[in-house]
């Protein structure tokens, strides 16, 4: 399916057969480029950068690499092609023909839903404003400018729906959207995480491999859902959303790479010595680590959550990918496994799985999440290096849930409030290890050159190679 490039607003859902939904959306734009130009990437209006655009959801050739200058990128609306005769495949409807329009009686659950994902979309570029101030090379540069372009135009998705589908409170979440920020003490993002700050290069390579790869299982489980617009819009978010993870993974594996060089070259793994040689030590990597896997795990809820059995039960929000899995897709009389606290011990327990959904996305992603840190593992242990990354407990650091309450080390034992405090410093990003990355982010805007705490790519973007002129300055 082409992408109508001549509209005002690029699409693929014949914007131009609904008049009223068109100017709507029309009148938003501006506010949305208003949005753009307050809060999205600092001092970039002017910036030629090679940007991936879609010019089709055909998954053999939806992307087209040029120089564009962000404010002029082709935001619009993109769903996946429909599917014919296609039925809901969990819950109380299963078997039923997906919806194209919204049921009355799951109008505000499902408006929520939709305002809630829409929600991440701005939050992150404005956690990201000032990110491209301190890039570590050209390359990078280009990399957060596609992350930021990109989730403006998820919003643009979410945007759609709640205009198309939602009518007057649907316009007015749209304009709300745009009028929160993240951080704010009035008006905050809905989300805790998203109102967290990403000071530094290390923060967003976390933020991209945990929070977005949270995003990829909430997007996979709304794929799912019997609301047929919601469905092809979140597939194709996905196809998307891969590049913030790789961007993620990459980056801190490149870090970790620098690190271990610079050990082999001085023969020491004493993180004074190495951080006096400008790379971030691995304890302070692994830090990092231990706090955005806390930060994002809370994200999926609490073990337990009714609200979470009745989007499966009524077909909202189905499980990560859903038709893969052997049940009956209904629940009815499924357990699920769920840690508990008892007194002085963790134990688990069998429950309804339809009341631990929450629960089996957050394992889906904690596996997905692992799989990604073997792969950094094998960067010290390639060059000899006696060091492995580890993820802590699931319910260390946590804010929500089961563990709420309790204070668990990484390893995952329950303590108590006085260990915790002596300790806590030695599993979580101290203000010293925030200062000292901070010091290492100089600004490094030279084709082909890359600062001192991260390796290079072993290959560039779509071919290019790596001293590739990625962000032509105006």
């Amino acid at each position: 399916m082409s992408i109508n490039y001549s509209e005002r607003i690029p699409n693929n859902v014949d914007l131009s057969t609904n008049k009223t939904l068109q100017r709507a959306l029309e009148n938003w734009q501006p506010a949305f480029l208003n949005w753009w130009g307050e809060m999205g990437p600092e001092g970039t209006t002017h910036h030629d950068v090679y940007l991936r655009t879609a010019i089709s959801v055909d998954p053999q050739g939806w992307a087209h690499f040029d120089h564009v200058k962000m404010p002029d990128y082709r935001w619009g609306i993109f769903l996946t092609p429909q599917e014919q005769g296609k039925k809901i495949s969990f819950g109380d409807h299963k078997g039923e023909d997906v919806w194209q329009e919204v049921p009355g009686e799951y109008r505000s659950t499902l408006r929520r839903i939709i305002v809630t994902q829409g929600d991440t979309e701005p939050a992150s570029v404005e956690q990201q404003r000032h990110l491209g101030m301190t890039c570590p090379s050209l390359y990078d540069l280009r990399n957060l400018f596609q992350v930021n372009v990109e989730e403006g135009r998820h919003l643009w998705a979410m945007v759609y729906l709640l205009h198309a589908h939602f009518g007057r409170d649907g316009r007015e979440e749209g304009e709300a959207l745009l009028e929160r920020r993240s951080g704010d003490e009035d008006n905050p993002r809905i989300l805790t995480a998203f109102n967290e700050k990403t000071p530094d290069w290390l923060s967003f390579f976390m933020f991209t491999f945990f929070t977005d790869r949270d995003g990829k299982y909430q997007l996979a489980s709304l794929a799912e859902s019997a609301f047929d617009p919601l469905s092809r819009t979140c597939k194709f978010m996905l196809t998307e959303e891969a590049h913030h993870l790789f961007v993620g993974e990459q980056g801190v594996g490149r870090a970790i790479q620098r690190t271990c060089e610079v050990m082999k070259e001085l023969k020491t793994d004493d993180p004074v010595k190495l951080r006096a040689a400008g790379v971030i030590d691995l304890p302070t990597i692994q830090r990092y680590i231990n706090f955005h896997h806390s930060v994002t795990s809370d994200l999926y809820g609490a073990e337990i959550s009714s609200n979470a059995a009745t989007y499966y039960t009524t077909g909202l929000k189905g499980r990560f990918e859903e038709s893969k899995i052997d049940d009956d897709h209904k629940l009815d009389n499924n357990e699920y496994e769920v840690m508990d606290v008892a007194g002085d011990k963790i134990l688990t327990r069998q429950v309804s799985a339809l009341t631990a959904l929450n629960e089996r996305l957050r394992d889906d992603w904690v596996t997905d999440v692992q799989a990604g840190v073997d792969r950094w593992n094998r960067i010290p242990k390639k060059l000899g290096i006696d060091w492995v990354f580890t993820l802590p407990h699931k319910g260390f650091n946590r804010r929500i849930g089961m563990f709420a309450e309790v204070h668990v080390a990484p390893d995952g034992r329950l303590i108590s409030e006085a260990e915790w405090t002596h300790q806590h410093k030695h599993w979580l990003p101290t203000e010293e290890d925030r200062l000292f990355v901070h010091s290492l982010m100089g600004r490094c805007i030279e084709p082909g050159k890359f600062a001192g705490w991260i390796a290079p790519p072993s290959r560039g973007i779509n071919n290019q190679p790596v001293n590739f002129d990625y962000v032509r300055f105006n």
